[in-house]
C-alpha cells in the first residue's frame, strides 16, 4: 500500500508537469484553458481562478487533463465552434494560429524535460560532487580505518592523486583482502592495512532481479560465493559469468547474522558506455563503497553541465533500447509497465526520498520523450498533423484524423497490454 502511495505521488507530479506546461504555454498564447484537473473522475475539489479556468483534483490520481475552449471533452477532441464569435475562436485550438497550438502541444513534454533538470540540478547541489583528490567524507563499518579528513596518498604502493587513480588501482586488486594504504591525516603520513578499495558490499538491489527475489538487502556483506571466498566486489561477475544462469548461493553477513542466499541469475541487456548493448547473466546487485567521499559544492554551470549530459544518455539508451528491441537485438522484456514503474518507483522510496526524486525525474523525461513520438493521440503525433497543416494549408480531414486516432490508441494500448504482461508474468 505504501508503495502505491508512493507510486501515485509520482503520477500527480509527473503529470501535473507536463499538462502545466501545456497550460502556461496556452494562455501565453492567447488559448483559454477552461479545466486544469489533476485527476479523472468526480470532482472532489474545485476553483476558478481570475483567468475563467477551474482548477480541481478528481477522485481517480491516475493521470490528469487541460481541457481547452472549444475542446469536446478531457481527451482534446475538437468540439462545435461554429457559433464562436471570430475573438472566442481565436481563444480555442482549432481556431488559435498554427505557432500557437504548436507550442502549446510541445510545452507538455519540454516541461518533463525541464522538470529533470531541475531535479537533477537540485539533487547535485544537495549531494555535492567529490573533490578532485581522494579525501575520506565520511567512513563506513568496513572503512573503520579511515577518518574524516583523511587523504588517501597512494594503495598498495600506487600513488592515487584523484579518485580516477583509485578506482584504476582497486581495478588491479581483484581478491586481495587485505591491502596497505599510505594516509595524510591532520600534517602526518600513515601507513594503513585495511580493506580491498571494493569491498563485497551490496550498494543497491537492482528492481525484478535474481537478488531481490532473494531478499538481498544494500548493506548486507558477502563472504562467500559458489564455493569461493569473495574479498572484493569484483570478484562477483565472473563467478556468476561462469555459472552460465545455473544457481549460485552466496554466504551473506547482515549485522551479526551470517545465513547462505541461492539465487538463479538472469540475462539482462545493459547499455554500453560507447553504445549499443551487451547482454550478461546478472543477480542484480552494485557495489557499495568503503567510505563515503569528501564534497564541494559545484557552480551553476557545472551543475547545470552535468545534468543536461545525464540527460542525453538518459535519452540516448532509451532510444537505443527501443530501437534494439524492435530489431529483436535484445529481448522485449525490457518494456515495462506502469505496473513496473509502480515496482521500481517503491523500491526507490524505500531506499530514500532523493532515490524517489531522482526516480521521478528519470520517469519524468521518458514521458516527455514518449509524448514526442508521432504516434496520433500523443503530442508528437499532433505536431505531425501541424507539419502536414504547414505543408498543405489545411489540416487533415476529420475523417483521417478520427481513423488515425484510433488507429493510435490501438497501437499504444496493445504496447501496454504486452509491458503489462512482462511485468505480471515476471518476463
Amino acid at each position: 500500500m505504501i508503495g502505491i502511495l508512493w507510486f501515485l505521488l509520482a503520477i500527480v507530479i509527473i503529470v501535473t508537469v507536463h499538462e502545466y506546461g501545456h497550460y502556461i504555454v496556452g494562455r501565453w498564447s492567447g488559448i483559454k484553458a477552461e479545466v486544469f484537473s489533476i485527476g479523472f473522475g468526480p470532482k472532489l475539489f474545485s476553483r476558478v481562478d481570475r483567468h475563467g479556468t477551474r482548477w480541481q483534483v478528481a477522485a481517480i490520481p491516475l493521470g490528469g487533463y487541460v481541457k481547452f475552449k472549444g475542446d469536446a471533452d478531457a481527451a482534446s477532441a475538437p468540439g462545435d465552434v461554429s457559433g464562436l464569435s471570430d475573438a472566442e475562436r481565436r481563444q480555442t485550438m482549432q481556431g488559435a494560429p498554427l505557432w500557437a497550438r504548436s507550442a502549446t502541444v510541445l510545452a507538455g513534454p519540454f516541461a518533463n524535460f525541464l522538470l529533470f533538470f531541475v531535479i537533477f540540478v537540485s539533487v547535485i547541489f544537495a549531494q555535492g560532487l567529490a573533490t578532485d583528490e581522494v579525501r575520506i567524507g565520511k567512513t563506513t563499518e568496513l572503512g573503520a580505518i579511515f577518518q574524516a579528513g583523511d587523504r588517501i596518498v597512494s594503495v598498495d604502493g600506487q600513488e592515487t592523486p584523484d579518485f580516477a587513480a583509485f578506482y584504476e588501482v582497486a581495478g588491479t586488486l581483484t581478491g586481495k583482502a587485505q591491502v596497505a594504504y599510505q594516509v595524510e591525516r591532520a600534517g602526518q603520513t600513515l601507513s594503513l592495512t585495511g580493506p580491498n578499495p571494493l569491498p563485497p558490499l551490496v550498494g543497491e538491489v537492482m528492481l525484478k532481479s535474481a537478488a531481490m527475489e532473494a531478499e538481498m538487502q544494500p548493506g548486507d556483506i558477502i563472504l562467500r560465493a559458489a564455493g569461493q571466498d569473495i574479498a572484493s566486489f569484483d570478484q562477483l561477475p565472473d563467478i556468476v559469468k561462469a555459472s552460465d544462469g545455473k544457481p549460485v548461493e552466496l554466504t551473506i553477513r547482515r549485522a551479526d547474522q551470517t545465513f547462505d542466499l541461492t539465487m538463479t541469475p538472469r540475462r539482462m541487456d545493459l547499455p554500453k558506455a560507447e553504445g549499443g548493448f551487451e547482454t550478461r547473466w546478472l543477480i542484480g546487485l552494485s557495489p557499495g563503497a568503503l567510505f563515503e567521499p569528501e564534497t564541494r559544492t559545484p557552480g551553476l554551470w557545472e551543475a547545470s553541465t552535468l545534468a543536461v549530459t545525464q540527460g542525453i544518455t538518459v535519452i540516448r539508451v532509451n532510444l537505443e533500447g527501443m530501437v534494439a528491441m524492435v530489431a529483436g537485438k535484445i529481448s522485449t522484456c525490457n518494456l515495462s509497465s506502469p505496473v513496473g514503474m509502480a515496482g521500481a518507483v517503491a523500491a526507490a522510496a524505500e531506499v530514500g526520498f532523493d532515490r524517489f526524486i531522482q526516480t521521478v525525474a528519470v520517469f519524468s523525461l521518458a514521458i516527455g520523450l514518449l509524448n514526442l513520438f508521432p504516434i496520433p493521440v500523443l503530442d508528437g503525433g499532433h505536431l505531425v498533423f501541424h507539419v502536414y497543416e504547414a505543408l498543405t494549408g489545411k489540416p487533415p480531414s476529420d475523417r483521417v484524423m478520427q481513423v488515425l486516432m484510433t488507429a493510435g490508441m490501438a497501437l499504444l494500448l496493445g504496447v501496454m497490454l504486452f509491458a503489462l504482461s512482462n511485468d505480471l508474468y515476471r518476463c
